[in-house]
């Protein structure tokens, strides 16, 4: 047996005011619809709620006690009510975030500072990965935003179902020694040490084009995909290295140069499952806008906050 909580809530208003036209006229319904209510719940149950005499109607010892058994329950029902409210408009709720480890060093503290601002209740889930992996999590429904990249010269096929919103667009910057000599012209450089990311990484085979572009292939001799340790690299004189901008940090010994060359840059985007309802991936992709650097060298951002098909 299931009760229906509308017929708890008749019965109770029933029994508090001891007439089914009152009740009728205090809930906006007609006397004939709660007496159709009582005698429905009546039957469910077996028992008689109210006897009936030539000038209304007396609540049963029966009545009264599913009356108070039924309290817990509806209270317990509106309580969550008011969550699944809370649920639909993003007060609380969950939402997992995936990001490359540049955006979560530069990108991520700030957007979750704002986000947490506005949304103190929700729950972020934070995972970290590189964009292929982060787009394949999204798919199969583990993330419900993700930072992720794309390089000028190395483009990608996003999966379908995917919406992409563009947050910036980072030039690539020629990183070398003040004191190195070297030209900031990538033609002049076919004899120079290489510094660069994994081979096969989106940021390599930027790298190899840029170069053949300029007629020559580089000749790498280190490989890092940690920035810190590719600028470190490059300080102490061991080569020069091509980074993102968001993969810079001002030094006094490296001289950062941005390429002048076309397609040399990488878009920065957050991608969301098309059909995705989450209420809370609004005030997230807002948050991550904001947390956008408007006034550093090398990077630029996105003009418009919508999203690209």
């Amino acid at each position: 047996m299931l009760l229906k909580p509308q017929h708890l809530l008749t019965l109770k208003a029933v029994v508090r005011s001891g007439s089914f036209a009152i009740t009728a006229r205090d809930l906006g319904y007609t006397a004939s619809a709660i007496s159709q209510q009582i005698s429905a719940l009546e039957k469910e149950t077996g028992l008689v709620l109210f006897e009936r005499e030539a000038h209304g109607i007396r609540p049963t010892a029966a009545a009264h006690r599913l009356v108070d058994l039924s309290d817990r329950v509806l209270a317990a029902l509106d309580d969550l009510d008011h969550h699944v409210q809370e649920l639909a408009t993003g007060v609380t709720g969950r939402l997992r975030l995936g990001s490359f480890p540049t955006a979560g060093v530069r990108l991520v503290p700030s957007a979750l500072s704002t986000f947490v601002e506005t949304h103190p209740r929700a729950q972020i889930q934070l995972e970290e990965g590189e964009p292929e992996e982060l787009a394949a999590a999204l798919g199969d429904g583990d993330l419900d935003v993700a930072l992720v990249y794309e390089y000028g010269l190395s483009p990608r096929p996003w999966p379908d179902g995917l919406t992409h919103h563009r947050l910036l667009r980072e030039d690539l910057v020629l990183l070398r020694t003040h004191d190195s000599g070297l030209s900031a012209q990538l033609p002049h450089l076919s004899r120079a040490r290489w510094i660069t990311s994994r081979e096969g990484t989106a940021g390599a085979r930027s790298l190899v084009r840029l170069c053949a572009a300029a007629g020559f292939e580089a000749a790498v001799a280190f490989r890092s995909n940690n920035y810190d340790v590719v600028r470190e690299l490059v300080s102490a004189g061991l080569g020069v290295a091509v980074v993102p901008a968001l993969g810079h940090a001002p030094s006094d010994t490296i001289e950062a140069t941005r390429l002048a060359q076309r397609s040399a840059h990488r878009t920065v985007m957050a991608l969301r499952r098309s059909e995705n309802s989450n209420p809370l991936l609004a005030g997230m992709l807002d948050s991550l806008r904001r947390a956008v650097p408007v006034d550093e060298p090398f990077l630029h951002p996105a003009e418009s906050a919508c999203p690209d098909a």
